[in-house]
């Protein structure tokens, strides 16, 4: 059962060279397919504009020098329109921020204009096969491959970049109310000053965190509340409650 929910779920953890851990929410293909449509609905108006304005000055300019700037914007367009925008500070295209999503170094840091230039201008590969000979659309087969074979869901340029596609807007998780405590309850033993501080610090973010958080923290002390569960939680916010009252009245 452990095996199967580390698979589905796309929060992964990473160690660092320092020791220290951080932990990503990484995005599947599917949204990503999601970001690409957008970002390709913008460059498809893009170039109708960019078309009917070359249209209207190739009179003008000259057809052959028309021409050449169309060759010259088409290829900014579909080599440099992701690494421009993945390189820079947001770290996404505009499909990417739609979807609520960017690029980032496996390591959690933002991308390098190196990495974007690799993991985009190695796009073509992962565009391949198209579906039938002849045919001159792509169907990203290698790309959609590599994103299901890796746990990461990597595409080959992002293997090769050390770049991962990550969701930029976590929502937070559901927090409940701290349960107040129906009446203060007295500690059945004497409590260390770090004690009384620990259970303070329960009580004052307890509203803080989920119902299930505040359990699993109030089961380390099961053998001070006498209980598990919902039960330990509310004999500890009332040992906590009591705690409080004394003080006050100092």
């Amino acid at each position: 059962m452990e095996v199967t929910e580390e698979r589905l779920d796309t929060l992964q953890s990473v160690e660092l060279a320092e020791g220290v851990e951080i932990r990503l929410r990484i995005a599947g293909p599917f949204l990503r397919a999601g970001a690409f449509f957008v970002d390709l609905l913008i460059q498809v108006g893009c170039v109708v504009v960019v078309a009917i304005v070359l249209g209207i000055a190739g009179m003008a300019i000259g057809g052959s020098v028309a021409g050449g700037l169309w060759l010259l914007f088409w290829f900014v367009l579909q080599w440099w329109y992701p690494v421009i925008f993945e390189a820079g500070k947001r770290g996404a295209t505009p499909g990417k921020r739609a979807m609520g999503l960017r690029v980032v170094q496996t390591s959690g840091a933002p991308i390098t204009v190196g990495q974007a230039i690799i993991r985009n201008f190695l796009r073509f590969v992962d565009c391949i096969p198209a579906p039938f000979p002849g045919v001159p659309f792509v169907t990203y087969g290698f790309g959609l491959a590599s994103c299901l074979a890796t746990k990461r869901f990597q595409r080959l340029g992002d293997l090769a970049a050390g770049t991962v596609v990550v969701y930029d807007r976590i929502p937070p998780e559901p927090v409940v109310a701290a349960p107040p405590p129906m009446a203060s309850v007295r500690p059945p033993v004497l409590l260390t000053a770090d004690e009384v501080r620990a259970l303070a610090i329960f009580r004052d973010r307890a509203g803080l965190w989920s119902e299930a958080r505040r359990i699993e923290i109030a089961d380390h002390a099961s053998e001070l509340s006498g209980g598990k569960g919902p039960l330990g939680v509310g004999r500890l916010m009332a040992m906590a409650h009591w705690l409080q009252e004394k003080r006050d009245q100092r």
